[in-house]
């Protein structure tokens, strides 16, 4: 890469589910961790830090519906939502 090249911003696009999608995937996954007596936040931080399902819980197939999210989606959508609030 030119010096010029390595100066350029690169531009990242989230393409997936759409918004509301995404905010009720993570509501579901959200009380089904509280259901569990998990620490939601903490739950969804390590998923999201590591990728890995198992921080999630599959009650009330909660598993299955976060991964449908790319995590990317996931940090678009909450970092979109606390810079705008």
């Amino acid at each position: 890469m030119s010096g010029e090249q390595m100066e350029q911003t690169m531009m990242f696009k989230v393409r997936g589910e759409d918004v509301s999608s995404v905010r009720e995937i993570m509501q579901t996954v959200y009380l089904a961790l509280k259901q569990k007596g998990y620490n939601p936040i903490n739950q969804l931080v390590g998923y999201l830090l590591s990728g890995d399902p198992a921080y999630i819980t599959s009650h009330n197939n909660a598993r299955s519906l976060i991964r449908r999210l790319e995590r990317d989606e996931i940090m678009e959508e909450l970092l979109k939502n606390y810079l705008e609030k």
